[in-house]
């Protein structure tokens, strides 16, 4: 008897992340992953945002059976100083004026893991933003337009996010918002979850 097609969850509740993935597929399930993130004595960044993605995803693969489990984490880094959520307005003026002028890393650890098999794809995806030099009216302005408080680096790459930046910088745009789209299809190539479905797997 042949096994029924593989499931596909997100173990993320991230909208952003939700609406990356519906690019790809809108047969996936979301799971919020309960998992401590508090990052480890001497871990560097990079080595925390893998960390997490793979707890995350191993967390959200609870109960589950003959799936593919997606995690994802990502930071802001500047000056290997790691920039969080601002919360509010305040902070987030003062992170923007940080990141004046300046080349801000996002760092996203990506992982694929597979409930059969206790197998786990992890990389690594970096992307950086440089700023413009900004004011506080535009850094002012922009905020209260877009209101990102909930972002790390305090703006919406996918919104008004653009007015603040020179250039960006790496190989996929999606990194940026936190789940990159071009290295998680070749995750689920390999886990045998092609997208789009070949004619055969249809």
């Amino acid at each position: 008897m042949p096994q029924p097609p593989l499931r596909l969850i997100l173990g993320s509740t991230s909208p952003y992340r939700r609406l990356l993935l519906e690019r790809l597929t809108g047969d996936f399930d979301t799971v919020a992953p309960r998992v401590d993130e508090t990052r480890r004595d001497g871990e560097s960044a990079e080595e925390l945002v893998m960390r997490l993605a793979e707890s995350k995803a191993r967390a959200a693969s609870a109960g589950q059976a003959h799936a593919l489990v997606i995690g994802s984490d990502q930071v802001a880094v500047l000056d290997d100083r790691i920039l969080g959520k601002p919360g509010a307005h305040e902070p987030a003026m003062q992170q923007l004026r940080q990141c004046s002028g300046r080349r801000v890393t996002f760092l996203t650890g990506l992982c694929l893991y597979d409930t059969d098999s206790d197998m786990a794809q992890v990389e690594l995806v970096p992307y950086a933003v440089v700023f413009r030099k900004l004011d506080d009216d535009l850094i002012d302005a922009y905020l209260r337009a877009e209101r990102p408080y909930d972002c790390a680096g305090s703006f919406k790459s996918e919104g008004l996010g653009c007015v603040l930046f020179e250039r960006l910088e790496g190989d996929d745009p999606t990194a940026l918002i936190g789940l990159p789209l071009i290295r998680l299809v070749r995750m689920l190539e390999n886990a045998g979850y092609p997208v789009p479905p070949r004619k055969h797997d249809a």
